[in-house]
């Protein structure tokens, strides 16, 4: 079962949690899906307006929504360089994001608040790892160069691992296959695993490829 179901909803309530906490009656549940929808695509419109080739540098490793009563919180997981340019960036994103999320979203009666922790090492977020990757394959670099690179940015310990796969036409090859590389401890049916997945999709000049990344960080 692990190796068919998504390991982000096969560990719900155990070591993983959703990203999106909030409770809601049943005739507004589906208004609720819509604003978190809103509040997402504005968030990544906003960051990745001026990125234009994602290269794992900068860019959003993922989003959570909680919602009360009275307020609204938003956790943005952003990486951005450790520059001027990189922090005048991310204080202009922060300070234009409460104007464009409550244009979006009724917040008469509630308060907006957005968070924006600090990230210790981006590349153990899959998502971040999965734009590096996009990044290089964008430019025409191997795939499994690519790859290979990817693994060494991650600084696995000895009780982690990673799993990288790659699907599609790869270097431009007529027939579309499937690579994968591996480092590591990887055990997709153990429940109390830490296991953070990313499903990212890239547009080359040769078609669509399909990125999976699996990071293992130890046991409950």
């Amino acid at each position: 079962m692990g190796q068919k179901m998504n390991p982000l909803g096969f560990r719900l309530g155990t070591t993983q949690r959703h990203h999106s906490i909030w409770f809601e009656q049943r005739k507004c549940y589906s208004e609720g899906l819509q604003e978190d929808k809103k509040i997402r695509d504005c968030i990544n419109n906003c960051v990745y307006k001026n990125i234009k080739i994602p290269s794992g540098v900068e860019g959003i490793a993922h989003i959570e929504i909680h919602k009360d009563i009275d307020l609204i919180r938003v956790v943005i997981y952003m990486v951005f360089p450790n520059t001027k340019a990189g922090r005048e960036k991310k204080k202009k994103i922060i300070k234009e994001l409460p104007i464009n999320i409550k244009k979006q979203i009724n917040c008469r009666n509630r308060k907006l608040k957005i968070d924006t922790p600090r990230i210790v090492n981006p590349y153990r977020h899959p998502k971040i790892l999965a734009e590096f990757i996009a990044g290089q394959l964008k430019n025409r670099v191997s795939f499994r160069a690519a790859m290979k690179k990817a693994i060494e940015l991650t600084q696995t310990k000895k009780r982690g691992g990673i799993r990288i796969q790659i699907a599609g036409r790869l270097n431009g090859k007529d027939i579309a296959r499937v690579e994968k590389i591996r480092k590591g401890r990887i055990p997709l049916q153990t429940i109390r695993a830490k296991i953070n997945y990313c499903s990212y999709i890239v547009r080359t000049i040769y078609g669509v490829l399909g990125i999976k990344i699996w990071i293992f960080g130890g046991e409950a």
